[in-house]
């Protein structure tokens, strides 16, 4: 293996990291991490609102095509999820032990097998983009818009999946401002980009509602080949550098990653399956329910995303915890994000609710998208606390390696909102603010069951650390029974 430029410390080096720094307090570390997650989660929002936004200057027709490819690409990255969870919960795992060559082979080893899985699943979507979005059921204007576009994003695919396993592996070795400065970067260019391949201006040809997705993925290609350079010059005493034979695939570390990611990724590939068919609920209808449903989508992803920061930061935390072999301090961290990600996310769902319809109004004049776009985020909005809780205790199990239970949990829930979403708009005639509305009977049931079993789990991660000796990788033996 090739050397990444120092030795290993001792056990335990997570503690105050490579270079033995004062140790930052549990609360700094938490918001060093999740600040700027939730920036870069910010800006890939931005991205997706700026590229409706433009989208949308051309027809509601361009809107709902673009939305409902969108969905589908969501579902197929789902399906490669696998490498990005199981690969950041290793590399901080294994960052927290204090094992950096360890660390760079997970990391170097996890971009292999993302371009391995994802060049046959990019060939499989692109010849098959015609009757994926044929099954939403759309109108025929729609249908060749979302066909259009799912063609160029379907096919570049791979380069999304390596800048999501970057970015998580950084991630899990405490290093969240790289990826956010790099996602920065290419949201700049592609609004410039997008821009011009949309609208045809500055020398670039007009190509309507598919320039948005030629401009976004040229924009990713930037960030994934930047990220890349800086994975390769090290960051935090490990570096992806390496001969030629330390690229080759090893089955060995695929199995570990898959390990902990095949659930994580099965859990992710099932909750989109479910947004994927509420698509299809409420494209039953009209254009202009799914045209709301889109810009109401965008626009309440703002507030999922301290949630999700602070997720990512307590999956890391806890993962360096676990190889740091320190129960309690993985227990601080996600409890200490997991208030402020209720905090945060509260203030955010009563910003969407009391500036829901100029919000919305920024986006479409009509009036049948405006009011069914308006009461779907008001509904929604109320459902933000909760939804933070399971966000980040779902975060924090995944970091102990335990991927199986989140799978239960929000999967059992997101399919029995589907379900009942259904129900009522086929059997008590129920609009876009019922579908959305249904959340608020299920997400406080999901929030507590997560919150009890983390709970549970740091008693039996403690005990596990006061009897065996830890791995890497096998905590998930221990808490997820």
């Amino acid at each position: 293996m090739g050397s990444i430029g120092m030795s290993e410390p001792a056990s335990g080096a997570v503690a105050a990291g490579p270079t033995a720094s004062p140790r930052p307090t549990a609360q700094k570390r938490v918001f060093n991490l999740a600040w700027p997650v939730i920036g870069e989660s910010f800006l890939e929002t931005m991205l997706m609102v700026v590229d409706t936004w433009m989208v949308a200057q051309l027809s509601t027709a361009a809107i709902a095509g673009v939305g409902t490819s969108v969905q589908v690409l969501f579902f197929i990255i789902a399906a490669l999820g696998a490498l990005s969870v199981g690969s950041s919960v290793l590399v901080a795992q294994a960052y927290g032990a204090g094992k950096l060559v360890e660390a760079a082979r997970l990391a170097r080893q996890s971009i292999v097998w993302s371009v391995i899985l994802s060049l046959p699943l990019a060939l499989v979507g692109f010849f098959l983009e015609g009757p994926v979005i044929g099954l939403f059921g759309v109108e025929a204007d729609v249908a060749r818009i979302g066909k259009e576009y799912l063609q160029v994003t379907i096919a570049t695919v791979v380069v999304l999946i390596v800048l999501m396993i970057g970015g998580g592996a950084l991630r899990g070795l405490g290093d969240s401002q790289t990826p956010m400065r790099v996602t920065a970067l290419a949201n700049f260019v592609n609004v410039f980009l997008t821009y011009g391949l949309i609208f045809g201006v500055a020398g670039l040809p007009g190509l309507g509602a598919v320039g948005s997705a030629w401009g976004t993925f040229l924009s990713r290609l930037l960030a994934a080949i930047l990220l890349l350079i800086v994975m390769w010059r090290g960051r935090q005493g490990v570096s992806i550098s390496g001969r030629i034979n330390n690229w080759l695939p090893e089955i060995s570390v695929a199995n570990s990653v898959l390990r902990i990611g095949v659930p994580a990724a099965l859990e992710q590939l099932l909750t989109s399956a479910a947004f994927t068919s509420m698509t299809a609920i409420v494209a039953s209808l009209g254009t202009a329910a799914l045209a709301s449903h889109r810009i109401a989508f965008n626009v309440l992803s703002l507030s999922f995303l301290p949630g999700f920061g602070f997720a990512i930061a307590a999956t890391a935390l806890v993962g360096q915890s676990v190889g740091a072999r320190e129960p309690k301090e993985g227990a601080e961290a996600a409890s200490i994000a997991t208030r402020w990600a209720v905090v945060w996310m509260a203030v955010m769902g009563a910003v969407s609710y009391f500036l829901a319809e100029p919000i919305l109004r920024l986006f479409s004049q009509d009036p049948a998208v405006v009011s069914d776009g308006v009461d779907a985020i008001r509904v929604v909005a109320l459902a933000q606390p909760f939804w933070a809780i399971l966000f980040v205790q779902s975060g924090a199990l995944r970091g102990m390696g335990n991927t199986s239970f989140p799978l239960r949990a929000n999967t059992g829930g997101i399919w029995a909102t589907m379900i009942i979403a259904w129900v009522a708009v086929n059997y008590f005639d129920g609009g876009i603010t019922r579908v959305w509305g249904v959340f608020l009977i299920t997400s406080p049931v999901m929030a507590v069951i997560l919150w009890k079993r983390f709970s549970r789990a740091v008693r039996e991660w403690s005990d596990q650390v006061e009897g065996e000796p830890h791995q890497i990788g096998q905590t998930e033996a221990a808490v997820s029974q």
